[in-house]
């Protein structure tokens, strides 16, 4: 049995361990860890981060060098590299980009609700760059695009912060989001699926929109999803892309079956609610699909405090909450946690801090946590059934390509070393991990 383990306490950061070999006597005892390839749940997309701007940016400024060592370290899955398959955008400025923008910015007053001024703009300076050379070392990454908020004109307000979709801007909004994916698409990018607003509910950030539930349901009807089938646009529409507080939001745009056709699935932060939130969706909607598209780590990062709630909550938690995809937040920042725009957020640390040519060393909680799944658990992967055990969380895969079964288990007391076992294709494999540390097992 392959595993690979990270023991904040030893400094064993994400390495593989001396294979495991199956236990002679095959005697059962009390914490085990049984996987059963027979029950099936989800197939998986994939494990990344949020391409920011701001992490393209920070990318995109390291020399040539440096760069390609640390996008195959990112996104290739051989020797120690950790296999990234998955990457949220934001479709225009999120509030970690140097500046706010959109795609359709205008001068007061004016209007363009034919798209005719539609530009990609500010991405063709970094993001694009940097998704090109991401897509030569995994073509088939998967990429969500998630805007923070429309161009000001189709706003109430008429600001980047807040207010509400102007109700003669929603045709004009719906082929803001076609334009996007056209013009990616002729980048060489494509864009596998969007949400129609990062969360709609927190209408403080900059940017940011205020839409509830019937207004989202309304928009995805009447505008989004028949604008897309008059386009031949395949991109899924995935819904409410916020807290897991609030399930009743997607669960009343699905009720809604005139908009319900449109939609592929809702997508979860985890900011406030219970994970568990994602299977009351999933158990009246079984044929919609789940995500989970955004946990920050707040600055300086805890890496054993971390890596435990983040494997426990997300990894674990969400996948067995039906989630095709585990998403943390930015991919990169700077030690000053820059850039973000005025009023957006000031501690979030990235899975890299990269300080010009500096990519610091070791990486940064986020890493760690994608990591252990990441690597091994690769898009198209199913989950598959493992009993809970006390005190060992964890969650178990089959992957496509060689049908090789996964279990990634944390130990979630702070200081205490557990001893288990792991029942696996009739074999079962001693093993233990201390306090606050994270196997992969392969077997």
């Amino acid at each position: 049995m392959e595993f690979w383990l990270t023991d904040p306490d030893a400094r064993v950061l994400f390495q593989q361990q001396p294979s495991i070999s199956p236990s002679s006597d095959n005697d059962v005892l009390n914490d085990v860890i049984t996987i059963n390839e027979n029950v099936k749940y989800q197939t998986i997309d994939g494990f990344g981060y949020t391409l920011t701007g701001g992490s393209a940016m920070h990318l995109y400024n390291l020399d040539n060098t440096t760069r390609a060592r640390i996008l195959q370290e990112l996104f290739a899955v051989d020797q120690n590299n950790i296999g990234v398959s998955y990457l949220r955008l934001s479709i225009g400025a999120s509030d970690l980009d140097e500046a706010v923008f959109s795609y359709d910015d205008l001068p007061t007053g004016e209007v363009d609700y034919n798209m005719t001024r539609f530009d990609l703009g500010y991405d063709r300076l970094y993001l694009i760059p940097v998704l090109k050379e991401i897509l030569a070392i995994n073509p088939t990454i998967k990429l969500l695009g998630s805007p923070w908020s429309p161009p000001i004109w189709m706003k109430s307000n008429k600001n980047s912060i807040g207010g509400t979709l102007l109700a003669e801007c929603y045709d004009a909004y719906a082929l803001y989001f076609v334009r996007y994916i056209e013009e990616m698409k002729k980048e060489g990018i494509t864009i596998d699926a969007i949400t129609i607003q990062n969360e709609p509910l927190h209408p403080g950030n900059n940017p940011s929109l205020l839409m509830i539930a019937p207004v989202q349901a309304q928009f995805v009807k009447q505008n989004l999803g028949p604008t897309f089938r008059q386009h031949s646009i395949t991109t899924k529409i995935i819904v409410y892309d916020h807290n897991a507080d609030h399930p009743d939001y997607p669960i009343t745009i699905l009720k809604d079956s005139q908009a319900k056709q449109y939609v592929d699935g809702s997508a979860f932060h985890l900011y406030a609610g219970p994970i568990e939130a994602l299977s009351a969706v999933h158990e009246q909607f079984p044929d919609k699909n789940l995500y989970f598209t955004e946990q920050w780590v707040g600055a300086p990062g805890n890496l054993k405090g971390d890596l435990v709630w983040h494997v426990k909550n997300l990894i674990v938690g969400a996948t067995r909450n039906w989630a095709r995809n585990v998403l943390e937040w930015n991919l990169a920042a700077d030690s000053k946690l820059e850039p973000h725009t005025p009023g957006g957020c000031t501690l979030c640390l990235g899975a890299l801090t990269i300080d010009g040519n500096v990519v610091a060393s070791p990486r940064n909680p986020a890493y760690y946590i994608i990591a252990h799944a990441a690597k091994f658990v690769r898009p198209d992967s199913i989950r598959i059934d493992s009993n809970v055990v006390a005190g060992l969380p964890n969650v178990a895969f089959q992957r496509l390509s060689d049908q090789k079964r996964i279990v990634i288990v944390v130990n979630d007391n702070d200081s205490t070393k557990k001893s288990f076992q792991i029942q696996c294709g009739g074999k079962v494999y001693d093993t233990s991990l201390n306090g606050g540390s994270v196997g992969t097992y392969l077997c």
